[in-house]
């Protein structure tokens, strides 16, 4: 090293040492991508996954987030941000970049990057993950980086606002409108997954049920008792939940408690609906602001945690790289590997409603220009990264026992015997006592059919965590804690989006009587809260009451929703990059636009018209139709199918119309495009006029970060 010094000189060693580290990290990543996509073995050491995230990360946002950042933005700290020439102390707020960054990750964070990759496993590993990073890199963080850049220029407007502006008017409200319905879906998908969690669990509907006073209890403290102590309550909180995660034990095991505790579907469904109702209605300070504080903790220290556990315990990932069902019957969903992988990881590789927190709370609150590469490019990575850790923690369980609590019984058969014989037969060894003793070992009364995905993965990460701390005897905590942490991630996208689509809900509503369209108003909040929980709380319970367990059919229309909606970002960011003169980097929109358009149109077609009854929306309908004239629908099932076939019929139009909205709004784009390619339309940008910064170099902004 002294030699170096001597003949390069420090600054030359310097240089010489981030070359070495940026052809090392390139290459490793290479390597340990050529591992998990060529290795044939008998098994996979899950340590190859990590490394191979964690270096194409690196590379990503090194390289590619750099070359968006100079080339393609150009992106200026001289220009103030709104939070600077708006700052109103309530949603225009400086906040500092790390602050912002931990707020933002955790209002996008929601059950995609968990639920998504532990569904799409039952294609095998490889073309889930591969689609986790690569999609990340090149489409989602792009999308989320783009658009946060876009809202900024435009004083934090929404994406329906900057759609209406630059693409047209009509293909703006349009675009409101696609947003509204998306969101409803959306919504409506991710309570079903906390009730399939949730369901029959007594420890872990305790568990969450304790969250909602904790979080009372620390806004109380924090707005009363003693304004300011973040530190206090935020020690006080974690310590809270940590006691209630060990306190259902306690509760699990009282007959009488768990009574309480022990609840079916349409129950909790209807615990969940009430509860999002009170976050959207509630003060901001008083339940949703302290909750989602609080699980941005759980959120952010399980999943490295978990990374962790799986460097230490270094287990084999049991599933092959690539099952039988990508030729479409697979029991946990049904569809060919494409376009239905990428529909079911969605979030995980690049989510549409991360454009409404990249044009929402977050381009308000930004310090400068250049903090929208980390917070925007980078928080995505990190989401991505979470998606890889859930396809490592379901992938690393026994393949029988992955399918035995994904699989709904009209599958696999209602009987514990019956649905081993035919896990079996798929070439995945299963018997009836590994479920009765696996569910006895992590305190549930069953493990079988608990499809949704949420209670696999913590089955998975439970294993992992207790190889790493307390073996069996602690397989049951770490369990619960999974259960309670992914509710909580989950939950923070159901309260913050109930309460953005009650916002969504007075702002049509106003259009036709403006009082209704103040936000302040009770009787607005009430109502307009009332609407958007009624609306999800549909497809909530619709999906609850489902034979095929519900995530069969509604996973899907989560996925094509939450595409469409990445596909109308990316329509807006191509129109503007357009107006703006960036015709030579087009395509850095342009493909993963053209990409998701091309998946979720034929996604769309399939779920409304294909043949297969598992898979088609009209044909499902049919086949149940089919049934009733055959006399084969106990008289005591009739009204409840009857519901059913309407409910899937709805959900074809409910696609259909997604995709024709969409549909007109790449037509008007293309339109707008046109004009401007053939000189025969000015391109007119809706920026906000250039205001230089008064802010000093190094000003970090407010200490607390939000409003």
């Amino acid at each position: 090293m002294r030699a170096a010094q001597l003949f390069f000189g420090d600054c030359g060693v310097k240089r010489l040492g981030r070359i070495l580290i940026w052809v090392t990290v390139p290459l490793l990543g290479a390597g340990a991508l050529e591992k998990i996509a060529l290795d044939r073995g008998e098994s996979l050491n899950a340590i190859w996954f990590v490394i191979a995230a964690v270096c194409c990360y690196l590379v990503a946002y090194r390289l590619y987030s750099a070359f968006l950042a100079a080339k393609l933005l150009a992106l200026d700290d001289t220009r103030a941000t709104p939070s600077e020439r708006r700052d109103d102390g309530r949603d225009f707020v400086p906040t500092n970049k790390w602050v912002l960054f931990g707020h933002h990750f955790a209002a996008i964070a929601g059950p995609g990057p968990l639920v998504g990759p532990t569904l799409a496993a039952q294609f095998g590993y490889l073309p889930g993950t591969l689609w986790l990073i690569a999609g990340a890199a090149f489409a989602g963080c792009v999308q989320d980086f783009i658009i946060l850049f876009c809202s900024i220029r435009r004083d934090g407007k929404s994406i329906g606002q900057m759609a209406r502006e630059e693409v047209s008017k009509r293909g703006g409200f349009i675009a409101q409108l696609a947003v509204l319905a998306i969101m409803v879906i959306l919504l409506g998908v991710v309570a079903l997954v906390v009730v399939n969690a949730l369901k029959s669990s007594p420890w872990a509907t305790f568990t969450l049920a304790m969250t909602i006073p904790i979080a009372l209890l620390v806004g109380v403290y924090l707005r009363f008792v003693r304004p300011g102590r973040v530190l206090e309550a935020s020690l006080m909180g974690v310590a809270l939940i940590l006691f209630v995660v060990f306190a259902g034990q306690w509760v699990a095991d009282s007959p009488s408690w768990a009574r309480v505790f022990t609840l079916g579907g349409v129950p909790l469904a209807f615990a969940i609906i009430v509860y999002a109702f009170a976050a959207s209605a509630l003060p901001v300070w008083l339940l949703l602001a302290p909750r989602d504080y609080l699980s941005a903790f759980i959120k952010a220290g399980a999943i490295f945690a978990l990374a962790a556990g799986i460097l230490f315990v270094r287990p084999h990932v049991l599933m092959p790289p690539l099952t039988r069902f990508i030729d479409g019957s697979g029991p946990v969903f049904a569809g060919k590997i494409f376009p239905f992988c990428f529909i079911t990881i969605a979030c995980g590789a690049i989510s549409g409603f991360h454009s409404l927190i990249s044009s929402g709370t977050t381009p308000k609150m930004i310090l400068r220009e250049s903090h929208a590469r980390f917070i925007g490019y980078g928080a995505m990575l990190l989401e991505s990264f979470v998606g890889v850790m859930a396809m490592v923690a379901a992938c690393a369980m026994t393949p029988g026992v992955y399918f035995a609590i994904n699989s709904p019984p009209s599958i696999v058969g209602a009987t514990p015997d019956a649905a081993a014989a035919t896990i079996s037969g798929w070439g995945f060894p299963l018997t009836a006592q590994t479920m009765s003793g696996l569910a006895h070992a992590v305190g549930e009364q069953t493990l079988w059919n608990r499809a949704g995905g949420a209670p696999s993965l913590a089955v998975g990460m439970a294993q992992i965590f207790s190889n790493t701390i307390g073996g069996e005897r602690l397989l049951s905590i770490w369990y619960h804690f999974a259960i309670m942490f992914e509710a909580l991630f989950i939950l923070t996208v159901l309260d913050a989006g109930t309460r953005v689509g009650r916002f969504m809900v007075q702002e049509l509503g106003g259009r036709m009587w403006k009082p209704f369209g103040r936000t302040g108003w009770m009787p607005s909040i009430l109502v307009s809260s009332a609407i958007i929980v009624g609306m999800w709380g549909y497809f909530l319970y619709q999906g609850v009451v489902d034979p095929l367990g519900g995530i069969n059919s509604l996973w899907p229309l989560f996925g094509i929703s939450n595409q469409l909606l990445a596909a109308v970002a990316l329509v807006v960011a191509t129109t503007i990059l357009l107006k703006m003169g960036r015709m030579r980097w087009i395509w850095v929109t342009l493909l993963p636009m053209a990409w998701l358009v091309i998946i979720t149109m034929t996604a769309s077609y399939q779920k409304i018209f294909d043949a297969n009854p598992r898979i088609g929306f009209l044909a499902y309908a049919n086949a149940l139709i089919a049934q009733i004239a055959a006399g084969k629908i106990p008289a005591a099932k009739l009204m409840d199918t009857q519901r059913l076939i309407f409910n899937q019929r709805l959900d074809a139009a409910v696609t259909a119309v997604l995709a024709l909205m969409v549909i007109v709004l790449i037509v008007e784009a293309l339109v707008q495009w046109y004009g401007i390619l053939s000189s025969r339309r000015a391109p007119v940008l809706h920026e906000s006029p250039y205001v230089q910064t008064q802010w000093a170099a190094g000003y970090s902004g407010v200490a607390q970060g939000d409003d």
